[in-house]
């Protein structure tokens, strides 16, 4: 890998040129040429090149050394110059490429090393971030939120530290901690898959990893740019997700949560509710908080260490109390509670709620809604409120054939679906 010209984190992977410079060898790349071959049938040099994210005078020498081992051969031309040769597996290059995929079914750009990965998280590493209290406000900007929530977040962001919400559910604790990500703003660099000891660990995931639109031209191919990771799981986490997850019929890994997240962020939602206990899923992170580090093992038995550089956010309604002790709460260095909304807080979340839904804001049905159904119910404002009252509200004058107003008769009805009745 070639590092080359400053990004606003100091990396970026130059596109290889020699065999050296991709950090892999021949006989992986000889791999991926077969399997390619096997799988995608007759194809032009350039287009093998492109798919397997390599320069192409590296595929070419690769083909031809294939070719003289009677292992390819060209069919023919699709257009001028050698980029166009299009080339096919023989009889003995497809017993070849049967043993290839006995290694694994790897069937995409070729991975950078381990080390070349390691090196990248470091470069780009979440504790590099400064974050401003003008980024956290703009990243939060469409929140009505308490002014101390602003102040607690941004130091926690500031030092790359773990970060634990809990408070009241429907305070907004989810949509807080998604949106931290957009505050620590540059883009970072994630491989498309890893390398180690011949295993493909593979690691690009379009579900946490957003592809910016400027892919520039000089990039390693290899490596995609996105936005920096939020990868965010709920209470259907397992413990053996935190962990290398081996697929028996392409013979490659799947990268764990928290090693897609690296250089962004790591949220567990609904920590608590998780099918392990909580202390199995606190003593998971004992080591990654402390050292920075993280162990995972290869179905070989060995162990490999990679960066753990993240931040790790922890989100609950539960009692914080109950689900750790006090040994575990200092390393969690920074607690914030997502507190009730105060009623003018509750009235701008209803407004904003209102042109979301395309429903006209009525005050004089607000101070009903409030004094009828919060002050004599005694009960208490939440964020989600305003959003799911007024979903239902919709609903209901949709199925009624009535305009979608904010009534007392409509507030009525949907308060008495939304809530559970008090005894």
């Amino acid at each position: 890998m070639i590092i080359d010209r400053a990004t606003e984190t100091g990396f970026f992977p130059t596109a290889a040129q020699t065999l050296e410079e991709t950090g892999l060898t021949g006989s992986i790349i000889d791999d991926l040429l077969l399997k390619r071959l096997f799988n995608g049938g007759p194809q032009t040099a350039g287009d093998i090149a492109d798919f397997l994210a390599l320069p192409f005078l590296l595929i070419l020498g690769n083909l031809n050394e294939l070719r003289r081992l009677h292992q390819t051969h060209v069919l023919g031309s699709a257009g001028y110059g050698e980029r166009n040769y299009i080339y096919t597996l023989t009889e003995d290059g497809q017993g070849r490429a049967r043993s290839s995929f006995e290694r694994n079914a790897y069937d995409g750009p070729a991975p950078v090393p381990l080390q070349d990965y390691i090196g990248s998280v470091k470069a780009q590493s979440v504790r590099d971030v400064v974050v401003t209290k003008e980024a956290i406000e703009n990243a939060f900007k469409d929140l009505v939120l308490h002014e101390e929530i602003i102040n607690e977040i941004g130091p926690a962001v500031n030092a790359g530290q773990s970060l634990f919400f809990y408070g009241a559910a429907g305070n907004g604790k989810t949509a807080l901690a998604t949106r931290i990500t957009k505050a620590m703003g540059s883009d970072v660099f994630v491989p498309h898959a890893v390398e180690v000891d011949g295993s493909i660990i593979e690691m690009y995931d379009p579900v946490c990893h957003y592809k910016t639109a400027d892919q520039d031209d000089s990039l390693d191919p290899r490596w995609v740019k996105v936005k920096r990771p939020t990868v965010v799981v709920g209470g259907e986490l397992k413990l053996e997700q935190l962990d290398l997850t081996f697929s028996p019929s392409r013979k490659t890994y799947d990268a764990p949560f928290q090693m897609k997240a690296n250089t962004g962020m790591f949220l567990i939602d609904d920590f608590g509710r998780q099918q392990m206990s909580p202390s199995d899923l606190l003593n998971r992170w004992i080591v990654p908080l402390e050292l920075k580090v993280d162990f995972l093992r290869l179905q070989s038995g060995r162990k490999i260490e990679i960066p753990f550089d993240e931040l790790l956010v922890l989100s609950s309604n539960l009692d914080p109390s109950t689900l750790m002790d006090e040994a575990f709460l200092r390393r969690i260095k920074y607690k914030v509670k997502a507190r009730d909304p105060e009623r003018d807080m509750f009235r701008l979340i209803f407004i904003g709620a209102c042109k979301f839904f395309n429903v006209p804001f009525d005050d004089e049905g607000f101070e009903y809604l409030v004094e009828e159904h919060y002050t004599k119910a005694g009960r208490p404002f939440r964020g989600v409120h305003p959003r799911d009252l007024l979903d239902q509200l919709v609903a209901l004058a949709r199925y009624t054939e009535e305009p979608a107003v904010m009534s007392p008769r409509l507030l009525d009805a949907v308060v008495n679906t939304y809530f559970i009745a008090s005894k």
